[in-house]
């Protein structure tokens, strides 16, 4: 017996919500397939649950790091097409699996009513640890509780309907990156530029890497490599969840 044929995500949706924990974590790992999202008329938000304040390399004041990165990633979404940026103001480096974080992505996942999610993978990638930084494991299971069942039950969070209007929503589905199981990859080469843009618009993370361009396209051309694509393509990659 063979088992169920793979599920091939949607073409096309009308809109996208992206979780991250961090500002720069969508544009180092995904800002190139939002291009390509945004390009196809999808509208895009971003929600970022911190606002980076343990980051940077230099001795920046902390109390300034927050607003610095906040400003950084509004700007780094411009250059692929994004305008809804949204910030919860978690503790960087902090974040723990919590019901109010739950509650907190529930809320945005049904006021932006998005047809895909895109997240962090909640699973370790032990070849690739850095990938798997606390907040961003934490960050993606809260968003696959928030997604199911949270946002779709109306008896979750009664508190979002009662005194917000806010009406259950379905997710078709979720995008997981710096996932171990990744099973789709994205052709970005066509918008390389663009996520390079982004990617250097977060001066307090990346003005220190001489090697920036060099390396995001080496780790994007393994990945195309990787998944079969011709020689010279770069590519970025998920695993696809459906949840409908």
């Amino acid at each position: 017996m063979t088992g169920p044929l793979p599920q091939h995500p949607a073409e096309h949706v009308e809109r996208v919500l992206c979780v991250l924990a961090h500002p720069d974590d969508v544009d180092f790992g995904s800002a190139g397939t939002v291009a390509t999202w945004t390009a196809a008329g999808t509208e895009v938000t971003y929600l970022i649950v911190t606002d980076g304040d343990a980051g940077g390399f230099d001795d920046t004041p902390r109390e300034q790091m927050g607003p610095l990165r906040q400003a950084e990633q509004r700007a780094a979404a411009a250059e692929v097409g994004v305008t809804d940026v949204r910030f919860l103001g978690y503790p960087d480096g902090r974040l723990e699996l919590t019901l109010d974080l739950r509650r907190d992505i529930s809320r945005v996942i049904r006021q932006v009513r998005p047809q895909r999610v895109l997240t962090s993978s909640p699973e370790r990638f032990w070849e690739r640890i850095g990938a798997s930084h606390p907040d961003h494991m934490t960050v993606g299971e809260s968003t696959l509780r928030a997604v199911y069942p949270d946002a779709r039950n109306p008896f979750a969070f009664p508190e979002l309907l009662a005194d917000e209007g806010l009406e259950a929503w379905t997710v078709s589905e979720v995008w997981l990156g710096a996932s171990p199981r990744a099973d789709h990859a994205v052709d970005v080469t066509d918008v390389v530029d663009q996520k390079m843009a982004a990617l250097r618009r977060h001066v307090t993370q990346v003005s220190h890497m001489a090697d920036l361009d060099e390396f995001v396209r080496a780790w994007m051309g393994q990945t195309a490599q990787r998944f079969g694509l011709p020689g010279g393509r770069y590519a970025e990659a998920f695993h696809v969840v459906h949840t409908g």
